[in-house]
């Protein structure tokens, strides 16, 4: 009897813990502006953001800036207004295409009377890229057992020598055939006792996708060691997911000159987007780029507005011209099952040209 007097004692303070809610105080919200325009004709994309720091509810910590007004100020008094075309998101006209020798300012007024601006961007010129050649890389991993593979796009062209020269390289979204095999489609089985039955499909094995990802590599870089002379540079890696590959990709290269201060920012992103993790690294900061609020000058803006000049080169890259690839994704189904597939090609697609 003391025995089960004593087990009710103690559970009795367990069940009259009330529970402790925590309540953060919400995070400074900080704009962020992503985007840029070029010489190539348009729609060039602008991207307003608010991000929170922290919050008490760790969900909608980026949210898209809707309903500013936004325009691009040009050294000539030209003033060209964007569209927003989702949240967030706003496009110049079809035909905007900004000048080399020009200046850039991108002008934001938001719902609440806030303004702001970027510095001045000169378009300064950028050579073209004379051809784009790829190979298949093996990257390590923190797992030994298992590499990263897929292919490396490799730029070359000639440096001009009577010009001091800031590079920014990134790739267009991808576009690929997606190959599957609706000949091995198999009805899934009615009952636990009933197995698959093969039913292949007539249609369809090839079809055709165009990335969506928001995510970018770039690579950076300044002419101190090869002014004036021909060179080439590493510009991305496309990873192998066993479907990118299988046929044929279609890759799309910028090469862009910027400015000094647009370098010198992306090479402050570059820095950070390296960073490996460790106890001896430094904290990730924000990076403060072009853009200034005119009502607080002390508010801190993210990103920045570049302005610049591009060349752009397309390549095909052919899966029997690579050296080695990741294990084919087998796709047992219909090839327009896989998610924002067509079976038309796209209007750019031209492997052969």
């Amino acid at each position: 009897m003391l025995k089960r007097l004593l087990y009710i004692l103690l559970l009795i303070p367990i069940s009259c813990i009330d529970p402790y809610n925590v309540d953060l105080e919400s995070g400074e919200q900080l704009l962020s502006v992503e985007g840029f325009i070029t010489t190539d004709p348009g729609p060039h994309l602008i991207r307003l953001t608010r991000t929170d720091t922290y919050g008490s509810v760790f969900e909608g910590l980026i949210r898209p800036v809707r309903q500013a007004v936004v325009n691009v100020r040009d050294s000539e008094g030209l003033v060209t207004f964007l569209t927003e075309t989702e949240p967030g998101v706003y496009a110049t006209p079809s035909g905007f295409a900004a000048k080399i020798g020009l200046s850039y300012s991108l002008q934001i007024r938001l719902q609440d009377g806030s303004e702001y601006s970027s510095f001045p961007e000169k378009v300064n010129p950028t050579p073209p890229i004379e051809s784009v050649s790829y190979r298949s890389v093996s990257l390590a991993t923190d797992n030994r057992l298992e590499d990263r593979i897929g292919v490396q796009l490799i730029a070359h062209f000639n440096d001009p020598g009577d010009q001091n020269n800031f590079y920014y390289w990134r790739t267009n979204p991808g576009a690929y055939k997606v190959v599957a095999n609706p000949e091995l489609y198999t009805n899934p089985p009615t009952h636990p006792t009933n197995p698959r039955g093969a039913a292949p499909k007539a249609c369809c094995d090839i079809c055709y996708l165009i990335e969506q990802s928001r995510l970018q590599n770039f690579a950076i870089a300044s002419d101190e060691d090869f002014n004036g002379l021909s060179t080439s540079a590493a510009v991305t890696f496309i990873e192998d997911n066993g479907l990118r590959f299988k046929d044929t990709y279609r890759a799309e290269v910028l090469q862009m000159g910027v400015s000094q201060n647009a370098h010198r920012f992306l090479r402050l992103v570059d820095q950070q987007l390296k960073i490996t993790g460790s106890v001896f690294d430094q904290p990730p900061a924000n990076i403060r780029g072009n853009m200034i609020s005119l009502n607080n000058p002390d508010e801190v803006v993210l990103g920045y507005f570049i302005a610049a000049s591009v060349d752009t080169k397309t390549v095909y890259i052919k899966r029997q011209e690579l050296e080695f690839t990741a294990v084919p994704r087998i796709i047992p189904d219909d090839c327009r099952t896989v998610p924002n597939t067509t079976v038309t090609p796209p209007s750019f697609w031209n492997p052969e040209n």
